[in-house]
This record gives structure tokens, sequence and C-alpha cells, in this order.
């Protein structure tokens, strides 16, 4: 029996926030960020938090440092030996296997390999370049090749699964952080002591304060896995949205950690995003709303392949940074969450019956 299935639009709400001034090793600019969600005091938060990048001359400084795409390949060996030889096999023919990745796509290259061996199991993770592509589909395209050139040159395995779960994709996971998955992406400000008090309404050393008590012995005491913030999810998920990201990559991306100091009464702050999973060609990105938002991003330029996915990486960080640091600035104050909760998310009819 034919299934048809319901493509029945879902409409989430959108707005644009900033400017937020960025300067790094990928963008020098000022640049206005769009955000699909249906929690509204993330806007005027986020909004907050950019009105504060405007008052510094570097703004936010956000530097990339690594980007690669991963995909995970199991196969099956008779025993553990078996599975060690094949293993080192594989290492010493990185060269080969890159010529068998070149063969998949114009724009996957073989970065690096690691394995893991379970018993008889060897799980293989490979990395990737993707150029613009977040690449999800290009690396397993590359994995069926490697799979396939692998079983039959390497003897006594057998195929296992395309995916072993040890890339990790859309998983809570220690070795995305340490290995890498997507691009990783360092954002930082420091602001003077007078616009902490004056624009957030608290001071440096609350803010430092509350990020060791919360974010960092609050996670721990939760088993947080490589985690210590207090929102990257929302601001992910939104820009995610309305950027035709795949928005399940918020899982690996929300594993990231939130660092602020108190310096003589200015505020260092930070945001370290090791697994932004984004891409400006591919799926969706195409079609209606989601070219439109890439384009006024300066995300569908003319630049060398992998520039565009940089550039909207670093925005995306950029805009962690804006919402990171407006809520902890909040939650330094009793009350103020949930005055900002009730303000914007009430309806206008609500507002007016508590105020009648």
């Amino acid at each position: 029996m034919t299934q048809h299935l319901d493509q029945t639009s879902a409409a989430v709400p959108l707005r644009w926030v900033g400017p937020i001034r960025i300067t790094g090793n990928i963008v020098n600019d000022e640049v206005n960020v769009p955000l699909a969600t249906f929690e509204s005091p993330l806007w005027p938060s986020a909004q907050r938090g950019a009105r504060t990048s405007t008052m510094t001359d570097d703004g936010i400084v956000a530097t990339l440092i690594d980007e690669r795409m991963t995909r995970s390949i199991l196969l099956e060996a008779d025993d553990a030996p078996t599975a060690h030889r094949a293993a080192q096999h594989l290492a010493a023919s990185l060269d080969q296997l890159r010529k068998v990745v070149a063969g998949s796509s114009r724009f996957a290259r073989l970065l690096c390999l690691h394995h893991q061996i379970a018993g008889n199991l060897l799980f293989l993770r490979f990395e990737f370049a993707t150029g613009d592509a977040a690449g999800h589909n290009m690396t397993t395209l590359a994995g069926d090749h490697l799979m396939r050139h692998i079983l039959t040159t390497v003897p006594g395995l057998r195929y296992g699964s395309i995916s072993g779960n040890y890339c990790t994709d859309k998983k809570a996971s220690a070795v995305n952080g340490i290995l890498g998955r997507g691009k990783n992406v360092i954002a930082e400000i420091r602001l003077p002591g007078d616009v902490v008090e004056k624009k957030l309404h608290t001071t440096a050393a609350a803010i430092a304060g509350l990020n060791v008590h919360k974010n960092l012995i609050g996670t721990l005491l939760a088993g947080g896995i490589r985690s210590a913030n207090a929102h990257y999810a929302n601001l992910l998920l939104a820009f995610y949205l309305a950027t035709g990201q795949d928005a399940a990559n918020i899982v690996e991306g929300s594993q990231g950690i939130t660092h602020a100091d108190d310096r003589d009464g200015d505020l260092y702050f930070s945001c370290t995003i090791p697994n932004i999973i984004v891409g400006t060609t591919g799926s969706a990105k195409d079609h209606g709303f989601i070219a439109e938002n890439l384009t006024r991003l300066g995300c569908r330029e003319d630049r060398e392949p992998g520039a565009n996915a940089r550039r909207l990486a670093v925005l995306a960080a950029a805009t962690v940074l804006c919402g990171e640091l407006s809520l902890l600035a909040a939650q330094t104050n009793p009350g103020e969450l949930m005055r900002a909760h009730l303000t914007y998310e009430r309806r206008p009819r609500d507002r007016e019956s508590r105020t009648s």
C-alpha cells in the first residue's frame, strides 16, 4: 500500500537580533542574526548580549580552532588479533584510503582515522573535510566507499554497520569534544565593569561566581558530559532552525564550556563550543527563507570551499555567547528570570488581566 506523507509546513516564529560586533580569524563584521523559536524571551535576551558586543572595540572575538566531520563504521572480525592487525594495516594505508574518499566526492577529504576494538568488533572513526556542507550525507557516502574497499582488501573482516555510534552523531558523548566533530569555535568578550553594571545590571564578580557554582559544580553533580553551560542548546536550536540546519545536532553542539573571570572589575567571558555542525549548501539550503537568511548573513558568497560554512559557524558561536551572557547576568539577580518570562511569554490579554 502506498503511503503519502503530509507535507504541511510548520511555521516557527523568527526574529532578527543584533547587530553583533564580531572580530577574529574568520569574521570581522557587525551582523544581525535570525533566531527561530517559540521561547520569546530568547530574542530580547540575545539582543541584550548583542548590545554589549558593540560597546567594546573588538566586540566578540571568535576564533575557529578546528573543523572536521565524522563517520564511524563497524566491522566484525574473527577475533581481537585479527581486528588489531586490520587496524594497524589501515593506519598505515591512509594515502590509499584518501584516494578512495576522493573518488566519492569532489569536496570530501579524509583527514584522519581513529579506531577502537571491543572483543572482535572493530570501530573505525573517519574524520573528513566537507567544504561548505555540514557533511552528513557526504561522509556516509565516503564511508560506503571505504567499507567496500576495506572488505575487499583486508582479510578477516565482515560488514557490521555503516554507522557504529563512534562518530558520535546526535548523542551526548566525550569523543566529540576530545577528537572533534563539526566546527570548534571559541567566542570571547571582555566587558568594562561599568558596562556590566549598567547594561547587565550585575558585576563581573557575580557572573564569575555564578558560573563556577552553577555551570561547573552544578553540572558536575548532575553528571554532565564535557559540558558546563547554562543554555547553549536554546541559542543553537533557534539559529539552526533559522538557517536550515539539522536541528538534532544541538545534542553534541550544546556540549560546551562557559568560562568567566573577574579581571579587576572587568568581565572576561567565553564560550567554547567544539561541535558546531552547520552547512551553507545541501539539503534545504536553496529553498525559501533559508536561502534568503543565509544570503543576508553573508554566507552565500563566492568564496573558497568551506569559507561560507566557517563564517556561519562563527556567527552561531557569537550568538550563543550573547544569550549565555545575558542569561547568567539575569540569574545573578533574584526574580529577574521569571519576570522576563512573565513579560514576554504571557499573551496580551493575560497581561491585561493582571493589571486590571
